[in-house]
């Protein structure tokens, strides 16, 4: 009886192990795209060897970001009808990042989370292990985002221009906290900050919606930022770079602000620079942050030699205009940077449609035009597309989703094409462009070259990746998305 009862033992024993090691395999996520090899059917101990290794998304989400078995090695001849030449000696911008709007919003979902499923899902999006997306760029708010269950700002105590009241304990809760934890697992992410509005009590309209800036508050409104950048430095948040106003043109949301390139220019000129100078602050000073419809806007500004003395560069989204305005702004003014900082997904949209117009357009149209960043809007929303303040985005579709449960979107395969592998210091490379097979390449510091490559038809295209003498030819379907890797 005794010998019996070890048997069963050991079986069950047996049995729990087969069961951990088979859920290991399913629930760690995607492997390395260099380590990691085929398995060789005939001798699993002696992997197939792969030069390229291939991360997937088809239109009809089969493969959602999922590691291919395939065998792509070069060779001297390839058998695709196209074909796209990678020269990594013709160098354009240097990659900062891809990721997401850290919205309030996003803050207060992710810090609901039970400590161990917060932990695992930071350590997924911001991580570099096998199975995270290495998110390496956020944009956060200063004070409230129309993402944000209320409107508020640091100071809501009316003509206190000497800023006595300012206090970023509303932040406390949530967004610091949430930050400090990022900045743990990727301590070198670079954080872009920017406001929805002023304080309401600065503004013409005496609200948040609405109304601009009154001219005797640009002093006190420039040492508003100084105070945010010192407080959030304090508590170990270094902010790399802000905006004076999230879409100056816009100022009908809620938080909203209408600030006129005149008048930003001004700002920037007269009060932001020199008060981020006499404070020995270095974060950068970015334009615009609206529209490609309005390059004037930035190109009006850094028109003016005083105003752009503090400017590092101009910011776009693309909810009006085409995203090849981008590109003439790095033209007139080479030496400004260009980056792209947000563009949402929403409720009601279809995959396979938002997976082609934003890999398109921002992660190969904005880099291609000379965009240092990519950033989506926003890292998370709840079931009901919220929080987010009365009169704010209802159906802004987050990165995940957190309800009883986290569900990955169509925004998170976006940004994980690139963020993964296209890593902060790569420069982009040239590579053919094709209506058809609309792609970008990057090589990293590491000398590791990374191509994406959009299916930008509903059929399947059989095409050569053709880099030195060496080609690799390789297969997507319509509308899918492959990122290729090789040393």
């Amino acid at each position: 009886m005794k010998s019996i009862k070890i048997y069963g033992l050991a079986v069950a024993v047996l049995t729990m192990l087969l069961w951990a090691c088979s859920k290991k395999s399913v629930d760690d996520g995607p492997d390395s795209p260099v380590t990691t090899q085929p398995t060789n059917p005939t001798n699993p101990t002696n992997p197939l060897k792969s030069d390229v290794a291939l991360w997937l998304t088809t239109a009809d989400k089969s493969q959602l970001f999922a590691k291919q078995s395939t065998v792509l090695n070069f060779a001297a001849t390839g058998t695709g009808t196209q074909t796209i030449n990678v020269d990594s000696t013709v160098t354009y911008q240097t990659i900062d990042g891809f990721g997401f709007a850290l919205t309030g919003g996003s803050a207060t979902l992710l810090n609901s989370l039970a400590e161990p499923q917060k932990t695992d899902l930071l350590q997924e999006l911001f991580g570099t292990a096998d199975n995270a997306i290495g998110i390496s760029y956020i944009r956060i708010t200063i004070g409230a985002s129309d993402m944000s269950a209320a409107a508020f700002s640091y100071d809501d105590v009316p003509g206190d221009v000497s800023l006595t009241n300012f206090s970023l304990d509303k932040e406390k809760a949530d967004l610091i906290p949430i930050l400090q934890k990022i900045i743990a697992i990727n301590p070198n992410i670079k954080i872009l900050a920017c406001p929805w509005s002023a304080p309401a009590w600065m503004k013409t309209s005496n609200s948040f919606t609405g109304g601009s800036l009154k001219p005797e508050n640009y002093g006190p409104y420039a040492n508003y930022f100084v105070k945010y950048i010192q407080g959030m430095k304090a508590a170990g948040i270094t902010i790399d770079a802000i905006t004076p106003q999230n879409e100056p043109l816009n100022e009908y949301n809620t938080p909203a602000m209408l600030f006129q390139s005149a008048d930003e220019g001004a700002f920037i000129k007269n009060n932001l620079g020199p008060a981020f100078q006499a404070a020995g602050i270095s974060t950068k000073i970015i334009i615009y942050d609206h529209n490609a419809d309005h390059p004037e806007y930035a190109t009006n500004m850094l028109a003016d030699a005083a105003t752009a003395n503090f400017v590092d560069g101009s910011a776009f989204h693309l909810y009006g205009g085409n995203v090849n305005a981008i590109g003439p702004v790095h033209t007139a003014y080479p030496a400004k940077n260009l980056y792209f900082t947000e563009q949402a997904t929403f409720a009601g949209g279809s995959f396979s449609g938002d997976l082609n117009w934003h890999v398109g357009n921002l992660v190969v149209g904005a880099t291609r035009n000379w965009c240092r960043n990519v950033i989506e809007w926003n890292l998370a929303s709840d079931p009901n597309y919220g929080p987010h303040t009365t009169g704010g985005c209802s159906t802004c579709l987050g990165a995940v989703t957190i309800g009883s449960s986290v569900a990955r979107n169509v925004s998170y395969y976006i940004i994980a094409h690139a963020s993964k592998f296209v890593r902060p210091g790569a420069v982009r490379i040239n590579s053919d462009q094709s209506a058809t097979l609309l792609n970008v390449a990057f090589k990293n510091a590491s000398g590791s070259k990374v191509l994406i490559v959009l299916n930008n038809t509903s059929n399947a295209q059989t095409f050569n990746i053709k880099y030195g003498a060496k080609i690799v030819t390789s297969t997507l379907t319509g509308g899918a998305v492959g990122t290729y890797v090789w040393n």
